[in-house]
């Protein structure tokens, strides 16, 4: 900046001089009689007066120019620096750098003075550069009352495409784009392992029976539309309805009778998941002060196939221990209500975002939870309520490219049956906490189309092992 002064300076110095001499070459006689009264000295005085004042200006457009860059990254406002005090009008802000009045400089050299206005008005300089450029109503992120969050889209900090990506998946739709359709396939699987004791204590410390372990290797395929439509540039609802298809293979030792022989069998199911709803209200948008604030409700209807009456059947007729459901569950069987709220903050070229649901599962009676067959057991069950929460941070490294990690934690407590003329029973071991770390790659193909892959890793054994995904939202 210092040597930019510099530089401007010397070329003020030299290109000074001669303006003025034109301009007193074309002073009217009155004029020029003054100015020829004065002595040498007297026209150096004036002179310097006139290259500090271009200095001054000089010094005013660098500061500007400044704050315009910062704005453009989201790192300020425009004409923070150059806008007047409250109540100061352009034109006294502009007379900060005209001359005084006893500076005794003649009408010729005022024309040259960089805070006079230019003639015919419209509150420029001579050079036709406004004396304090506009500042735009949305640039401070309030609206005439003062609330925070308001529609004012100059207000947020510009985001790359890259950038605008990670916003729509991690954190909350477009809600300045009126139709989102959002399609993807995704990969579950999970690998369980359990000992399986057929048998008895005799005095309560030597087990006589048969000891086996068992496996169970499964793969859940899903693939979901999701619907998005931008009711405002603050309300969007959205509806998404999955298909999926499952595969389970159970691997059990004792077949023949021996222990170590071991004997498996396959499941496959495949229908439609459970469709659910959702509805987003942008509370703040997202300005250089504060992080964008998205609340969200969802709903959560029981269109798939319910786990509860599925009985367990005998798959290897040589093997008693081999048994497994007779098909494959595609939904949850309950409908539940998740409020969620998200931030998302962008610090150019990183993205730091976050989240905290909580899913309420309503509770719903069933005329059969049995899994034996032959048997009928009604109940009433209540699945536990979830609380989840998240975090993670993107980095876009190109215009079009980004890359995301985040943390996920999901805590379910036990759920509860009821029989008929009962009281609620817990069932053991239904406690589950599931933490999954997960990657993110996102390719901006054009303005309508994104391309959104992922990889999530089990961290707990209530959680899958991994799922990979990728999805593919196209914007009107």
């Amino acid at each position: 900046m210092s040597s930019m002064s510099s530089k401007a300076s010397r070329h003020t110095w030299l290109t000074a001089v001669p303006a003025a001499a034109a301009l007193l070459a074309c002073t009217p006689a009155g004029h020029a009689q003054t100015l020829a009264n004065q002595s040498v000295e007297e026209r150096l005085d004036t002179l310097k007066r006139v290259i500090d004042q271009q200095q001054q200006r000089i010094r005013s457009l660098e500061q500007q120019v400044t704050e315009l860059q910062m704005e453009q990254r989201g790192r300020g406002l425009a004409g923070a620096a150059a806008s007047p005090a409250e109540g100061e009008s352009a034109t006294s802000a502009a007379s900060a750098f005209a001359p005084r009045q006893d500076d005794a400089v003649s009408p010729a050299l005022a024309q040259i003075t960089p805070g006079a206005p230019a003639p015919g008005g419209g509150g420029q300089t001579a050079t036709g550069v406004p004396a304090r450029p506009p500042v735009p109503a949305s640039a401070a992120g309030t609206d005439e009352s003062g609330a925070v969050g308001t529609s004012q889209k100059a207000a947020q900090p510009a985001r790359t495409e890259a950038e605008e990506a990670v916003a729509q998946r991690e954190h909350a739709p477009l809600f300045d784009r009126r139709l989102t359709l959002d399609w993807g396939i995704s990969d579950t699987y999970y690998d369980r392992r359990q000992l399986q004791l057929s048998g008895f204590l005799a005095l309560d410390a030597i087990f006589l029976g048969n000891i086996n372990l068992g496996e169970t290797k499964s793969h859940q395929l899903m693939t979901d539309l999701d619907v998005r439509y931008g009711l405002t540039d603050r309300v969007s609802i959205d509806v998404d309805v999955p298909y999926v298809y499952r595969y389970s293979n159970f691997i059990v030792g004792g077949a023949g009778g021996s222990a170590g022989t071991l004997s498996d069998a396959s499941a496959t199911s495949s229908a439609l998941g459970d469709v659910n709803f959702g509805l987003y209200y942008q509370f703040v948008k997202e300005s250089a002060s504060w992080p964008d604030i998205v609340g969200s409700l969802r709903v959560k209807a029981p269109s798939g196939t319910s786990p509860f009456g599925i009985k367990l059947v005998q798959l290897d007729p040589n093997n008693t221990n081999l048994v497994a459901p007779s098909k494959l569950p595609t939904g949850t069987g309950f409908w539940n209500i998740t409020g969620g709220l998200s931030l998302l903050k962008t610090f150019d070229p990183i993205v730091l975002f976050g989240s905290v649901s909580y899913t309420y599962n309503v509770a719903r009676s069933f005329s059969d939870i049995s899994s034996v067959v032959g048997q009928t057991q009604p109940a009433k069950v209540k699945l536990g309520d979830i609380v989840q929460w998240g975090a993670g941070a993107a980095l876009a490294f190109s215009e079009k490219d980004s890359a995301s990690i985040s943390y996920t934690m999901a805590i379910e407590p036990k759920s509860k049956t009821q029989a008929p003329g009962q009281d609620w029973q817990s069932v053991p071991g239904s406690e589950t906490m599931a933490a999954t770390l997960n990657f993110g790659l996102n390719h901006v193909v054009n303005k309508h189309l994104t391309i959104n892959g992922s990889v999530s890793v089990g961290l707990t054994p209530d959680a899958p092992n991994f799922v990979v995904g990728v999805r593919f939202p196209y914007t009107f």
